[in-house]
């Protein structure tokens, strides 16, 4: 198969991918229900009545009858426009797929030697990945005779841990696999609430010194 063909054979999946689903919309004469509940394209009961009297409604309007709940007792269905219904639909579809925040995991990696300049930087890397909402994997390879000293990278990653705070929670311990440590932060929920601190005992005044009595 070559390209063109191969392109508009995928193109053609996705138009057909797209009619399918909006198959599943039942609108009026697909609709099988013997008796559906009515609204119109005002939000306005129009009570159960059988399909073929609410199309007819639909027809005089100018409107289509769509099914939007079907498994509702009896199916409840909608006088309106139905591309207008689609466009509506998929509107809030996408606007419902904005909102939803993909979890990104950042990675930082790390190494026995890493002087201190270098650790600073990366660990003020891994507070700005947190903070931006995503997660982190603090990662260190040791190569050759490093693994005989694994306590060296253990110490690097959780000084890495201790220092970030509050800013990340540790979603799995720092743990060995093949030559690399590796441990999973994520970032602080904002919402969390946070303990108040105690307020302070209210001081004892001192008693005001009394007055010396007057002399007879």
């Amino acid at each position: 198969m070559g390209r063109r063909a191969a392109t508009a054979l995928w193109r053609s999946t996705i138009a057909l991918d797209k009619r399918t689903a909006k198959s599943f919309i039942r609108i009026n004469d697909r609709i099988r229900a013997r008796e559906i509940r009515v609204i119109d394209e005002n939000g306005e009961q129009l009570g159960i009545l059988p399909p073929f009297e609410a199309l007819k409604i639909a027809r005089e309007r100018g409107l289509d009858l769509v099914e939007v709940s079907p498994n509702a007792a009896p199916p409840v269905c909608r006088i309106q426009d139905y591309g207008r219904y689609l466009y509506e639909k998929e509107k809030s579809e996408r606007a419902a797929r904005k909102k939803q925040k993909v979890i990104v995991i950042k990675e930082v990696k790390f190494s026995v030697t890493v002087d201190e300049h270098d650790y600073q930087t990366k660990k003020n890397q891994a507070v700005r990945f947190l903070n931006d909402g995503d997660k982190v994997k603090a990662s260190l390879r040791f190569r050759g005779r490093q693994m005989a000293h694994r306590e060296l990278g253990y110490n690097i990653i959780n000084r890495l841990i201790q220092d970030i705070g509050e800013a990340g929670l540790v979603e799995f311990m720092p743990r060995m696999e093949g030559t690399i440590l590796h441990a999973i932060l994520a970032p602080t929920k904002k919402d969390a609430p946070r303990p108040k601190p105690a307020a302070a005992p209210p001081q004892p005044q001192a008693a005001a010194p009394k007055a010396p009595a007057p002399q007879a």
